[in-house]
């Protein structure tokens, strides 16, 4: 056998295999390319695509955790006047009843609840007006930090009950203490980011507006002391003018069930 001869065979042999592998290799990564390319829209496109818009976001890159304790109240320490019957539950829920009901003037405005948060409500100034229920006749206010709102925490909200001449007759509050900004500051997600997982998760219909996006805090740990995460707050209006709401977690983007403690979060893939 001349071996000279079958070398020569074997390295053409290889050589067009490999030509060939190659070539191969091309074709594949062209079509991955093309599919890549085709398949490949920015969140703002899809959006447009479905006609989602959404409201100036804003520009935050970064925030810090928070802790708090519960405020346990004492009878002494209330600046209340009038006679009302006051009752502390657990040490740290005050459910006050007037014995005389107080007008708001107009329940649907939130400067109308300034003169009688000032003059009932211990800390009021740590509050902000989060809900006003008119079938249940209840507007809820919860607590707040550098005018960032903490969300749905029972150990800091305000509730305050009405009858039908909007009369304030009754309300239950809890307060949230000591509130310390940790020192290290976390980098967030951004807006966008947020609404980008809310609209691959299916959460965003089509033809909505997303009305605002602000930064707040939700529970992380709840024990005393508390740990808050910052927070997403996405608000949405849906084609049929019905109102959603969405929370995100700032720094991990999981989206969370803050109502009442609730902190569920939804791991990835459910």
């Amino acid at each position: 056998m001349d071996w000279s001869k079958s070398k020569s065979i074997f390295i053409v042999v290889f050589l067009i295999l490999d030509i060939f592998l190659y070539s191969l290799y091309l074709n594949r990564y062209t079509e991955a390319q093309k599919v890549e390319v085709l398949g490949e829209k920015t969140i703002e496109t899809r959006l447009k695509d479905d006609n989602i818009t959404y409201a100036i976001l804003p520009n935050i890159e970064t925030a810090p955790y928070l802790s708090g304790s519960v405020k346990h109240f004492t009878e002494d320490e209330l600046p209340i006047e009038g006679n009302q019957e006051i009752t502390i539950e657990n040490d740290s829920k005050l459910i006050v009843i007037l014995d005389e009901p107080v007008e708001i003037r107009d329940i649907t405005d939130p400067t109308s609840y300034v003169d009688f948060l000032q003059t009932n409500i211990y800390e009021s100034t740590s509050y902000t007006l989060w809900n006003i229920d008119e079938e249940n006749q209840t507007t809820t206010f919860f607590q707040r930090i550098n005018n960032q709102t903490i969300y749905y925490n029972n150990s800091g909200m305000l509730k305050l009950y009405w009858n039908s001449d909007h009369e304030v007759y009754k309300y239950e509050q809890t307060l949230l203490v000591d509130l310390k900004m940790f020192e290290e500051q976390e980098t967030l997600l951004s807006p966008i980011q947020v609404i980008q997982v809310l609209y691959l998760k299916g959460l965003l219909k089509p033809d909505s507006h997303i009305t605002q996006v602000k930064l707040g805090y939700s529970t992380l740990v709840q024990d005393n002391p508390q740990v808050f995460v910052p927070t997403w707050e996405i608000q949405v209006k849906t084609i049929d003018n019905q109102e959603e709401e969405f929370f995100a977690n700032a720094i991990e983007g999981k989206i969370i069930d803050v109502k009442l403690d609730q902190a569920i979060v939804e791991e990835d893939g459910e």
